[in-house]
């Protein structure tokens, strides 16, 4: 591919002391891309790709010819889980219609560990060129870059959100030993034993963990935390009377409930959720703040062209209408909700605003 120019006249007005000096380090034109493995070059000074990418797109400017051919060659997309969970199963079912859209191939790397820590700082140092993607949800997006300050990358700087894909919520489950028929009933029975009742959850600093942090603090009660390393290994101990309750995501619970073999109490979400039908709301039990909602999205490594994260996301939210995906969410008991790049940030940042008030409250962090 022959270099592309790009006249520095371009460079946005609010690019401001930045643009002026863009302007003065390149000279009246700026050499722009001059090879898909190759480096930039500007005024005589070779610099590499990702840091020609990053600085451009600070300046608010596409490299226009490299993003035109956009893509010409595999894309991956990185899963922090390993085969089989909800991530994984998105992902597959959105790299096959970015494959589809693009008539490229799209491979899916699985690369479980530190609860999605390995993924992440590996795609957030990946070329920001869109061939290297993350989906992510709202553990390794929001609560443990927020809790621990070794995670080694920030969400709001490593990252450029490209499409909220999907929300689950969750349901709080007891075991039918406990003497309580709703959640009204549940506080009151934690309130006249306090410290008595245990809930599990799929690790600390989870968004189970905190869900329940949460309604400690809303109903004003005692409940002892106790970790386990899944949210199965969670249920688990619920099923064994191990500990008494726990938030936990709805799928493949509905049997279980309607054996009685654990018993639902509320839901976390805004509405009544179509697999448990009488099951009432946290904000019809009495609780109006408490929607508790776990997000999955694709973002790409920060400096990608605004022009790339375009395509994506419009091929992402086209895949929301698909059968297949729709069908997908429905089994996870999930609801899809499209949107823009500049939805998924707010929503990104509302989230680490609303569970930093709770771990700071409970005293959570991760070392």
């Amino acid at each position: 591919m022959a270099a592309a120019e790009i006249n520095p006249s371009l460079v946005p007005a609010q690019a401001g002391t930045r643009g002026r000096m863009l302007r003065q380090c390149c000279g009246p034109w700026i050499p722009a891309y001059a090879g898909r493995s190759g480096s930039w070059v500007c005024s005589g000074a070779t610099i590499s790709r990702r840091a020609a990418l990053v600085g451009l797109a600070a300046f608010g400017i596409a490299p226009l010819a490299f993003a035109q051919s956009y893509p010409d060659r595999l894309i991956k997309l990185v899963v922090p889980q390993g085969p089989g969970g909800p991530t994984d199963i998105f992902a597959r079912v959105i790299g096959q219609r970015l494959q589809a859209a693009f008539g490229q191939n799209v491979v899916i790397e699985n690369r479980p560990g530190a609860g999605g820590v390995i993924a992440a700082k590996a795609v957030a140092a990946a070329e920001p060129d869109g061939y290297t993607l993350f989906l992510g949800n709202t553990s390794v997006l929001v609560i443990i870059p927020m809790l621990s300050r070794s995670a080694g990358y920030d969400p709001t700087r490593s990252f450029v959100p490209v499409a909220k894909l999907a929300e689950t919520s969750q349901v709080l489950i007891v075991h039918p030993s406990v003497p309580a028929r709703s959640l009204r009933e549940l506080v009151g029975y934690a309130k006249a034993n306090p410290g008595k009742l245990n809930y599990s959850s799929a690790g600390v600093g989870n968004i189970l963990h905190l869900a329940g942090e949460l309604f400690k603090s809303s109903a004003g009660i005692e409940l002892v935390h106790v970790p386990y390393n899944s949210g199965a290994d969670a249920v688990t101990a619920v099923l064994g009377g191990q500990v008494q309750m726990c938030f936990i995501n709805i799928t493949g619970l509905p049997p279980l409930i309607a054996e009685g073999k654990l018993r639902a109490l509320a839901v976390t979400s805004p509405a009544r959720s179509p697999e448990l039908p009488d099951v009432p709301t946290m904000i019809e039990s009495g609780y109006p703040d408490f929607v508790v909602r776990a997000f999955f999205g694709v973002v790409a490594p920060a400096g990608t062209p605004a022009p790339i994260v375009s395509r994506l996301n419009a091929v992402i939210n086209d895949a929301a209408k698909a059968p297949e995906l729709q069908k997908t969410c429905e089994g996870l008991g999930a609801e899809l909700v499209p949107g823009s790049p500049a939805d998924f940030a707010a929503s990104i940042a509302t989230e680490r605003r609303r569970w930093d008030t709770v771990a700071n409250a409970a005293g959570i962090r991760l070392e």
